[in-house]
């Protein structure tokens, strides 16, 4: 027997996860209004292109085209897979990590 992590765990992680602080913990990035700027970390440019946005819980690069949640974040920048990056922000929101019973 497997086992899962539900649902509606990982909706309520992305909710409450800190895009800005998530991102910010592993990139330099600036306040711009509302959202965050900074140079993507996704490829080479020297004119920031990559945009923070807490309020919509995403990141969006408008060179590459580079988008995600801040799981997606984790996944492609720490290269983690989908379950370590809801254990990193599970711990990061010090919330016990949760798993059911696959039947």
């Amino acid at each position: 027997m497997s086992e899962r992590i539900p649902q509606d765990f990982i909706d309520d992680l992305i909710e409450r996860a800190d895009i800005g602080e998530v991102i910010g913990r592993r990139v330099e990035i600036k306040k711009a209004g509302k959202e965050f700027k900074a140079c993507c970390p996704f490829h080479n440019e020297k004119t920031p292109s990559f945009t923070v946005s807490p309020e919509k819980g995403f990141y969006h690069c408008f060179g590459c085209g580079a988008h995600g949640t801040a799981l997606g974040f984790l996944m492609d920048y720490e290269r983690l897979t989908f379950v370590e990056a809801i254990e990193e922000v599970a711990k990061m929101l010090g919330v016990k990590y949760l798993r059911e019973k696959k039947i």
